[in-house]
């Protein structure tokens, strides 16, 4: 619906008064004058008096002698457009009519407004996470607290690369059962039930909560940190809304990072910690997990994550909420590189190109099978990445993989390496789904059991991609190895119906819940490779010029 409206207002009496012998000028002061506003609701037809559905609606407000615009929304919103052509989205689900105001600023601060109405519709809804978080009717919820950042904080600002996790700080595995002042928080329990189509949600906290120390004045709080407090929440059952989110993580326009779904409790409902917010990001949920993100309501330049199980954890279980005790001992593939020449053809083939035919991601290296970047030397796997022209690339490396070869499904993978460094490599010890020919990446799922890239010398990454969390969204945890690229580490991947669990040096430092929804439950095979450059290995130091990943051993039970 298209509506034209011109409003002339505010006529302004200016008085000038000189003080002293001085005497003040101002330049000519205008008041803007033929204020007119348009809007138009996207998807407007016969059919669709009030927009698609979508809750988006484009402004375009114009003014004679206009500096600036300044829209005004009955939802309590604000928007400061110097154009005076924006659009927004009307979030609150269902059909709602909104005052808009426009106020045209002019020269000394002189302003025209003009006011009218819009009745727009807002028909989102996400019934797949309602499925999951209610089950089959009622579904209780209690923090991941097994998982290394379950608890996290980080920025909220428009750096993508770092503006969808937990950035500043994460939680180890069950921190917050060992301080006084927070023992309070894995006893919550957060409970999703359902009525017809609507959600509700009840928090049972026993009576505390966990207050952020930005939060404690709700209470009447003064340990100036974090702090369990007395606080009764709602007896009754709360509502929940779903609404699309528009955050900066939704800005990113990265496939995966979000579901784009917000949660908005009535009644002032939060997720167990509080930090004085009622509205969340769904970011991933599963039938077991439930990734969420909030913006405290003291500090905007903050994100605050929550990592929630569909099982409760406790301390000594091995992950994934579960009692995972699964112990694979059976040796059914290793090598141990102890004859010097090629790698036994027996067990590796090669992946030789740069990968623009589906496998690469914008990297810098030309992949080939040739001794100068592949060998078995001294006991040990040599993939060297080296500056050298070939093809069309500036580098050349090995990628090796026991595709056809070995493939498994389940069992413990240690890998006993040594990394290389310089600004730009990106080693990898990983698997793949061996049906990726079929079911397309991240739908045949990865396994991510070490990377590491030398922009970030000393940390070590794990990661799992499937759909709904792959590429820069993918379910990664880091942990710091100070001695990666001078010292041989052991890295560990056990792989359950249950978990996925990933250790270093026998220290676990990442925890994943499996199940049968998730495309880690079929055959997947082993590749090895260092890549230069690319989508996460960032800049390259113009003076690399060569360096080795050394591969003792690798050795799968089942």
């Amino acid at each position: 619906m298209r509506r034209s409206i011109s409003l002339f207002s505010l006529l302004f009496l200016l008085v000038f008064t000189s003080c002293d012998e001085e005497d003040y000028a101002f330049g000519e002061v205008l008041a803007p004058s033929s204020l007119s506003l348009t809007t138009d609701l996207q998807g407007l037809s016969a059919d669709m008096p009030n927009g698609d559905g979508s809750g988006l609606v484009n402004f375009v407000a114009t003014a004679d002698d206009a500096i600036t615009y300044k829209f005004i929304f009955s939802d309590g919103t604000t928007d400061v457009v110097p154009s005076g052509s924006f659009t927004k989205r009307f979030t609150v689900v269902g059909l709602n009519t909104y005052d808009v105001t426009v106020v045209a600023s002019g020269t000394g601060g002189v302003a025209t407004t003009l006011t009218e109405q819009l009745t727009v519709v807002n028909n989102f809804d996400d019934p797949e996470a309602r499925d999951f978080l209610t089950g089959t009717g009622t579904k209780t919820w209690y923090w991941a607290a097994d998982e290394v950042g379950h608890l996290g904080v980080g920025p909220n600002n428009d750096d993508a690369r770092i503006n969808y996790y937990g950035d500043f700080y994460g939680a180890a595995p069950f921190e917050k059962d060992g301080a006084d002042e927070s023992l309070c928080l894995y006893q919550d329990e957060l409970i999703f039930s359902r009525n017809g189509d609507q959600l509700l949600y009840q928090l049972n906290n026993a009576g505390q909560t966990y207050f952020n120390a930005g939060s404690e004045g709700v209470v009447g709080g003064s340990a100036g940190f974090d702090f369990c407090y007395e606080f009764t929440t709602a007896s009754t059952p709360q509502v929940v809304s779903f609404l699309p989110s528009e955050s900066v993580v939704v800005a990113n326009d990265v496939p995966g990072q979000t579901r784009g779904t917000l949660m908005e409790f009535t009644d002032g409902g939060f997720m167990s910690y509080y930090i004085g917010q009622n509205t969340y990001e769904i970011l991933s949920i599963t039938e077991s997990r439930l990734v969420v993100r909030s913006i405290p309501a003291n500090d905007a330049g903050l994100a605050w994550y929550h990592i929630f199980s569909s099982t409760k954890p406790e301390p000594g279980d091995t992950g994934g909420g579960d009692t995972d005790t699964t112990n694979y001992t059976n040796p059914v593939f290793s090598d141990e590189f102890n004859t010097d020449g090629p790698p036994d053809p027996a067990k590796w083939g090669y992946n030789n190109g740069t990968g623009n035919n589906g496998w690469g991601n914008g990297e810098s290296q030309f992949y080939t099978d040739r001794s100068e970047n592949v060998a078995v030397e001294d006991g040990n796997l040599r993939i060297t990445l080296k500056r050298e022209n070939l093809s069309g690339s500036e580098f050349t490396s090995s990628r090796l993989v026991t595709e056809d070869k070995f493939e498994f499904t389940y069992g413990r993978i240690d890998i006993r390496a040594q990394l290389p460094s310089g600004g730009g490599t990106w080693p990898a010890l990983w698997m793949l789904g061996e049906d990726y020919a079929t079911n397309t990446w991240p739908g045949c799922g990865e396994i991510d059991i070490m990377e590491h890239i030398g922009n970030r010398q000393n940390t070590l990454f794990s990661s799992l991609h499937y759909p709904g969390n792959s590429g820069g969204n993918a379910a990664t945890e880091e942990t710091q190895v100070p001695t990666i690229s001078t010292e041989f580490h052991v890295f560990t991947a056990i792989w359950s119906p249950q978990t996925i669990r990933f250790f270093v040096d026998d220290e676990l430092y990442h925890t994943f819940p499996n199940d049968a929804s998730l495309p880690f439950n079929d055959d997947f095979f082993v590749i090895f490779n260092v890549a230069m450059g690319g989508n996460f290995g960032g800049a390259i130091d113009p003076d690399f010029q060569e360096s080795s990943m050394l591969v003792d051993y690798i050795r799968v039970f089942q």
